[in-house]
């Protein structure tokens, strides 16, 4: 594998709601490292989550990531969050990760500048980086991606936030997302997920469109020649998940089945119970040339997986013991007696 630079690039100078499980409706939210554009002061919430406050004058709600205004402390907390998740990730991320962090305009001194990212991209799957101040609008955030552009969250997180963020900031979209979108394959089922993505909001069904999301994007996994290894951003980008979804003895690893993962819960105030494995990303892409309607169709009777459920006909890599939750619940309930 290749080795994640410790050394930056040349660069001119110039992560929802909280709660148990899902909610209907957004497509991106963020557990572990929940995951300034457009802040409110008060609230500290941005974009679409802080309301009216926090809507641009955009429509598509695109702003200017103003690179020049962050601060001295603001490069220090990426370089923070940046050296430590490159020391974890060597040996645990997937081969196309870490040669991406190689060839993209990135480093631990400073948060990357956006056309530089974007510069490199469009060359490689025609990708480029837009700058959102936070969260957007579900419609907005298809319609972006059905164009090849990715929405990233402008703001970074404070320096006591590093483990903690409520809503995805420019490390968790750049570092966790943007490595790979420089490969061909997830870039295609990117912009498919956008153009789906659309058509599911329209059929009422993006609950469950956005489990794939979550549970591929976000959070997969892919067996790769030497093991089971990262590929979802919000793994990626944090650096306690990153250890749980690869080493810990709690979380169940299963088959990637899409229908079975359209139907699974899965949780955004804590680590995942299970994750989804792919063979290969040409299986993701694969979904694409799917008809999804008679899909949906199914999905409106029959049952709904909690997150830590194991099925008779699951692939199950790994059965996991659900120790960390079971521990979780426990503590809960004696606070509440």
């Amino acid at each position: 594998m290749q080795e994640l630079p410790s050394t930056p690039r040349p660069v001119a100078l110039r992560q929802a709601p909280q709660g148990g499980q899902e909610n209907s409706g957004t497509a991106r939210r963020f557990p572990e490292d929940r995951p300034a554009g457009i802040l409110t002061a008060a609230s500290g919430k941005h974009g679409v989550v802080a309301g009216e406050a926090g809507r641009p004058a955009r429509p598509d709600w695109t702003i200017d990531q103003d690179w020049e205004s962050y601060t001295a402390d603001e490069h220090g907390v990426w370089k923070t969050l940046f050296e430590r998740q490159a020391k974890l990730l060597q040996g645990r991320v997937c081969d196309q990760f870490a040669q991406a962090m190689l060839d993209l305009p990135i480093g631990p001194h400073q948060i990357p500048h956006f056309g530089e990212l974007s510069d490199v991209l469009k060359k490689r799957t025609g990708f480029e980086i837009v700058a959102v101040p936070g969260m957007v609008p579900d419609d907005v955030f298809f319609e972006h991606l059905a164009n090849r552009r990715f929405p990233s969250g402008q703001f970074i997180r404070k320096p006591h936030e590093l483990d903690y963020l409520e809503e995805p900031d420019v490390f968790h979209d750049v570092f966790g997302h943007v490595p790979m979108l420089m490969n061909p394959v997830i870039a295609d089922f990117a912009q498919a997920y956008g153009e789906g993505g659309m058509r599911a909001k329209r059929l009422g069904k993006l609950t469950n469109l956005a489990r794939l999301y979550w549970y591929s994007i976000e959070f997969g996994l892919i067996r790769q020649h030497d093991g089971l290894r990262i590929f979802g951003a919000g793994i990626a980008s944090s650096s306690t998940e990153t250890l749980f979804a690869l080493e810990s003895p709690s979380p169940n690893r299963i088959g990637f089945d899409l229908e079975r993962v359209m139907r699974t819960h899965y949780r955004i105030d804590d680590f995942q119970e299970s994750y989804f494995v792919i063979n290969a990303f040409e299986d993701l892409l694969a979904l694409a040339s799917i008809d999804f309607g008679p899909l949906y169709e199914r999905l409106g009777a029959g049952p709904v997986y909690e997150p830590g459920d194991v099925l008779a006909t699951d692939d199950v890599l790994t059965r996991g013991d659900g120790s960390y939750h079971a521990a979780k619940r426990t503590k809960s309930t004696r606070s509440t007696t």
